[in-house]
């Protein structure tokens, strides 16, 4: 195949962010005296199930839930702030790969969190900020579409948004849950491995790459 166009998840596959997200979740659900295992979270993703069913199997209200994914939100921020989340290499793979291919970011990330990470939209730059941002044709995030992963819905949009077909394009993804959607989406998928996901299945990839600097290695050699 030759692709024109490369479709990329975001967390955990340019920033290292996945597993501060569950610490986020974890935390809510311990107040309640809940206990959400890394592998039951992850079977349960794979599917876009939500953590929270938990708490209502627990007795809470929708309100009640409502102030523990503000809770988790502000916790996950916080994380954010102090946490390592770098991936390495992925600033200079995307430089490079953005003189060949047009590139654009598909994820599931909440806009103030997807903003927080890249200093966006009054969030401050820093030395720790990466860089990929600046490199893509547009970014697609939790507000600007109804259905999330594994819905095929993000990544037809960024189809639509392009203006291409599907065999143009290549997404790239580390979780089983992004799969499902360039899938239904009718879109080549890359798996990239990632230790917090890898233990998902990815037999629907047509690729399967250690990192992104093998990633880069095969699109160049196309």
């Amino acid at each position: 195949m030759s692709y024109t166009h490369l479709l990329f998840d975001h967390d955990g596959v340019l920033v290292n962010t996945e597993h501060l997200y569950l610490q986020a979740i974890q935390e809510q659900l311990a107040t309640l005296g809940i206990h959400l295992a890394e592998a039951d979270y992850l079977n349960g993703m794979a599917y876009g199930a939500d953590p929270w069913a938990l708490a209502r199997e627990a007795g809470c209200n929708e309100a009640a839930i409502d102030h523990l994914r503000d809770a988790r939100d502000t916790g996950y921020q916080q994380l954010l702030r102090t946490q390592s989340i770098d991936i390495a290499g992925a600033d200079e793979v995307i430089a490079e790969l953005s003189g060949h291919f047009r590139l654009a970011i598909v994820t599931t990330s909440r806009d103030d969190d997807f903003d927080l990470i890249h200093g966006l939209n009054g969030y401050p730059v820093t030395e720790r900020t990466p860089r990929v941002v600046e490199h893509m044709d547009f970014v697609l995030k939790r507000s600007h579409y109804q259905n999330s992963k594994p819905d095929p819905e993000p990544y037809l949009l960024a189809l639509d948004r392009f203006g291409i077909e599907s065999a143009q394009a290549l997404v790239i993804e580390d979780s089983e849950r992004g799969l499902r959607s360039a899938v239904a989406a009718g879109i080549d998928c890359a798996a990239v491995s990632h230790p917090f996901t890898a233990r998902q299945n990815f037999d629907q990839a047509r690729y399967r790459f250690p990192d992104l600097t093998a990633l880069k290695a095969f699109l160049m050699h196309q």
